[in-house]
Formats: structure tokens, sequence, C-alpha cells
């Protein structure tokens, strides 16, 4: 806009273009030179952190990855050694000591007082030249006539071979199949209060023929032989099957009876009710001779067998053992259980 008495000079043109304005090209440039020469640099940068932090994670991994795999392998390790270590190793000679062997919870095969483990410990037990005798730690309210009749020959025939003695101290519980192990010790203490005897023998189970009716279920049993189905709990009990099955039992109680006759010799003072399935305290079994004095461990190792020191030669488990079980091996204990739910038993 121009002021009213201003006088433009000739061959002026108010709307004539004005010249460039060469710094400010000059600076426009050199900033689109400068960003085109940092463009292909941040590129890089960025690749670079890329690559870096990929190389960095994968070294992470395989970090983790050949721990795990050497965790594994030691784990293995350990399983294996001990496995082949149970079995290979044998008690090196030592210093004079009271050998312990446990005794206890359900005596049954497969448990930890099974014949299997409870004969392959006393043999151990027997065998190192420092163990001055051997003492069966007990406490077990009975189980299989079998296992205990097993331990009960080995016992006798490890004393005879080494001239070793052999003492049975109970802790809570010695009855029916735990007391006939007992039975062959040379001596056995108990407490005043611990529970002994029970020299009896129980077939236990269940009948479901009425309920079975009452729910309409028939049960569908076909057999070859005439007493093939014996002692089916859902099929009717003869009285031929009921009075063969009291024979068998019969026969068990009078090898019980044998048994303790044998190892408790004139020391015995028998009764009706000594061998009628009845258990007593420790201080009554003494008095019945069915035990020879109170005492515990530490009373046998020093009082009696004069070594004070106390070896543990009792199988437990290892560690293959163990994560077996952890991890469901257990499971078909059940079923075990429920078919040897027929069978006799000591308790």
């Amino acid at each position: 806009m121009t002021e009213p008495t201003r006088t433009e000079p000739t061959g002026f043109d108010g709307n004539q273009p004005q010249p460039p304005d060469l710094w400010a090209r000059a600076a426009t440039e050199k900033e689109a030179k400068k960003t085109a020469s940092a463009a292909p640099g941040w590129e890089r940068e960025v690749l670079e952190k890329l690559v870096l932090g990929t190389l960095a994670e994968q070294r992470a991994a395989r970090r983790w990855r050949n721990f795990w795999r050497f965790g594994w392998l030691v784990l293995i390790a350990l399983v294996v050694w001990a496995v082949v270590s149970r079995d290979i190793a044998s008690p090196a000679k030592s210093a004079p000591h009271t050998a312990v062997v446990d005794v206890k919870g359900e005596i049954a095969a497969g448990a930890e007082a099974s014949a299997e483990f409870v004969v392959a410990a006393m043999r151990s037990a027997f065998e190192d030249s420092g163990s001055q005798a051997v003492v069966l730690l007990i406490n077990s309210p009975g189980g299989s006539p079998v296992q205990a009749g097993m331990i009960n020959d080995e016992i006798v025939r490890l004393k005879a071979k080494y001239n070793k003695p052999l003492y049975a101290v109970v802790e809570e519980t010695c009855a029916s199949a735990a007391y006939y192990i007992a039975a062959a010790a040379d001596d056995i203490f108990v407490d005043k209060a611990s529970i002994v005897g029970s020299i009896g023998v129980l077939m236990d189970g269940f009948g479901f023929t009425g309920t079975m009716e009452k729910l309409g279920v028939e049960r569908r049993l076909l057999t070859a032989g005439e007493n093939k189905g014996f002692l089916d709990p859902f099929s009717p009990q003869s009285p031929t099957q009921r009075g063969y099955a009291q024979q068998m039992l019969d026969q068990i109680h009078q090898q019980f009876i044998a048994a303790v006759k044998k190892g408790r010799g004139e020391r015995l003072k028998a009764t009706p009710e000594t061998f009628s399935g009845l258990f007593w305290t420790g201080q009554q079994a003494v008095d019945m001779g069915l035990a020879d004095h109170y005492g515990n461990l530490d009373y046998v190792a020093r009082e009696v067998v004069k070594a004070e020191d106390v070896i543990d030669y009792t199988h437990h488990e290892n560690v293959a053992e163990r994560l077996a079980k952890k991890f469901g091996a257990a499971m078909g204990q059940g079923t075990v259980a429920a078919l040897r739910a027929g069978l006799p038993a000591l308790r």
C-alpha cells in the first residue's frame, strides 16, 4: 500500500518479484545435504543395535540352555551313582560297633520292612567284622507271615554262621508278624509301655452280595474249576470254602506258634491266652516271657554289646526310588494292596 501523497518513480512496478535470497537458499541446501548425509548413518546405527541385541539374547539363551543341560546331567549322574552304589557297595571293615537294622512299618513285599531289604541289611551287618552284635530296631504292627517267616529263618542261619548275637529292641509296637521276627532274637528288649504279642492270623475282606441284589446288579463270573471263585467278594461264600480258609489260617497259626516256642524256649510262660491273638504291654510281656528286659537302643549298645558306636545298615530309598514315587510310580500300590487284601496276614 502506497501513501496518497507519495509519488513513485517512473518505471517502478509494485508487483515486481523480489530477488532470490541467496543466503536462505544456501542454508536450505546445506540442511538438505546434512539430512541426506545423516540418513545412512542412522540406519546403520539401528541395524547394529538390532544385531547386537539379537546376539546378546542368543548368548543368554545359550547360557541358560547349557546350564539346564548341565543340571540334568548332574541329576542323572546322581541317580545312577545312587543306584549303582547301593548294588555294588559293601560295608568296609570298621572299628568295633553295634550294627542296627530297622524293621518299621508294615512287613510286606516291596515295603521298607520287606524280607528282601531286611535280610540284605542283616547280611551286611553280620559280614562286617567290626560289628559286635546286630540289633533289630522294631516298630511294626505286623504284616505278611511269608515275609516274617523268611526273616526269621535268615536270622537263625546268620547267627549260626557268624556266631554273633542278635537282639530285638522294641520301640512302640512289636505285634503279630513283627513278633514273629523278634522271636528269633537272642534277647528282646522293650519299654514298659510297648505293645507286644498278638500271636494270631487273620484274613479279612468284604461281601457285597446283598448290596448288589438290592441295587439290581448281577454278578457274572465264569470260572473253570469248582473253587476258582474262592473268596470272591461278589459271590456268596459256601460253608466248604469257609472251612477251607479256616483250616489254612489254623495251619499258619501253628507255624507262628512253633516259631515263638522255638525262639523263646523255656523263657516262655505259656497260658491259654498267649497264642489267642491278644497283645500286652511291655511290662506284661516281660512277666509272661514274651520279652526279656527293659531297654532301648542306646542301653543295649552301651551295657549289653559294650560298643557305643552305632552304625545303621538299614536299607533306605535312594534318589531314583524317591523320584519314581514322587512322579506317580506309587500309584500302583493301591492296586497291589487291594489284590493282597484277601491274603492271610499277621496283624
